[in-house]
């Protein structure tokens, strides 16, 4: 059974190494016949969007924001759906820069 993401909040583990995502950044994500996409602010993030698909527990999207010192930047992402053990979701994230160079993984669960 696959559990929606719609309305679900999350925030990073940790801050991210490469990126701009932090602990204090909120992801509200939103979930449509296979189609997700959230909203992002907090931290060093002003303003992010992220958009793509699900299929099963993979989600594929890309994401553009707006930094604190006012630059944009955009990339795309694969990440993993997961359960805790007290019903939260986790999702796992192998993401890239398309702006710039990099890439990165994070962890991102959700608030209680």
């Amino acid at each position: 059974m696959t559990i929606s993401l719609d309305g679900r909040r999350f925030a990073a583990l940790t801050d991210v190494v490469a990126g701009e995502v932090g602990t204090e950044t909120v992801f509200t994500y939103h979930e449509r016949a296979g189609e997700v996409w959230a909203e992002y602010a907090g931290g060093s993030i002003r303003r992010g969007y992220l958009v793509g698909t699900r299929e099963g527990d993979r989600l594929e999207f890309r994401y553009v924001q707006l930094n604190a010192e006012g630059q944009t930047s955009s990339g795309r992402c694969v990440t993993e759906v997961g359960a805790l053990a007290d019903g939260r979701l986790e999702l796992r994230e192998r993401w890239t820069w398309e702006s710039r160079p990099g890439s990165g993984t994070s962890v991102v669960r959700e608030l209680p």
